[in-house]
């Protein structure tokens, strides 16, 4: 049975008291009470910096059994490197976070690519080479050169998702290129039609078997995570 699973860009956020979190809910329970109400969250701090055992543990304790991270990639990995001679970045960035993988907490692996790196399908096809199996991931492209069919169907190989990421700068066709879905909302503000239109689209995608991991964006208000929240009991039948 396809899941969906809804959630935002991060977590530790105190701007989103008293509208998500409660007013007296000290930062080291953020996430325990995230996940009582969300059952995904998509982690930026492994773009910046390679996770501690210890980091990863915390997140696992908790959070409960079902809920998952979806992590960035490691800024070395698509910013640095931009994807060449990437072997031995890309096998230290998932040692690093198989904990997660282990623990069964393993959402999908997000690629977001510069805005500035132009298409280069040789490229992204001998860098697919070097994923571990077994994993879902996903591919954030930010220059509007990679948006064609030959990329399509290089991520289509390997059963990886086109990100659908929606932003005021770049919109991502909701091309299907793997056995699930994944979708960045980066608008500045959603209306309640909007999430509606989400839940309608989100019941088509899921009754064609794939899963669909939505995550909204953070910024310094709790919308993305009552959003997701919204979303989340309209699609399961709880609103």
């Amino acid at each position: 049975m396809a899941t969906l699973y809804a959630g935002t860009s991060g977590f530790a956020y105190a701007a989103w008291k008293p509208g998500f979190y409660p007013a007296k809910l000290p930062a080291k329970q953020f996430l325990n009470h995230y996940a009582q109400r969300l059952n995904c969250v998509e982690i930026n701090y492994t773009f910046r910096r390679l996770p501690s055992a210890s980091t990863l543990s915390n997140w696992v304790e908790a959070t409960p059994a079902g809920f998952v991270f979806a992590v960035k990639a490691n800024m070395r990995i698509t910013h640095i490197l931009r994807l060449k001679n990437a072997a031995e970045a890309t096998e230290l960035f998932f040692k690093m976070i198989d904990p997660l993988r282990t623990s069964r907490r393993l959402g999908p692996v997000l690629f977001q690519l510069p805005p500035a790196l132009k298409c280069d399908v040789p490229l992204l096809e001998s860098y697919l080479e070097l994923l571990p199996a077994g994993l879902r991931y996903s591919f954030e492209f930010r220059h509007p050169s990679w948006l064609a069919d030959p990329v399509y169907e290089a991520l289509r190989k390997r059963n990886i998702s086109l990100c659908v990421a929606e932003s005021e700068r770049l919109q991502a066709p909701e091309v299907i290129t793997a056995d699930f879905v994944y979708y960045r909302l980066r608008k500045p503000d959603y209306t309640a039609a909007d999430v509606d239109a989400f839940a309608a689209r989100s019941r088509e995608l899921l009754a064609t078997g794939r899963d669909l991991y939505l995550m909204f964006k953070h910024e310094e208000t709790p919308e993305g995570a009552i959003n997701a929240e919204t979303l989340l009991r309209q699609v399961n039948g709880q609103a």
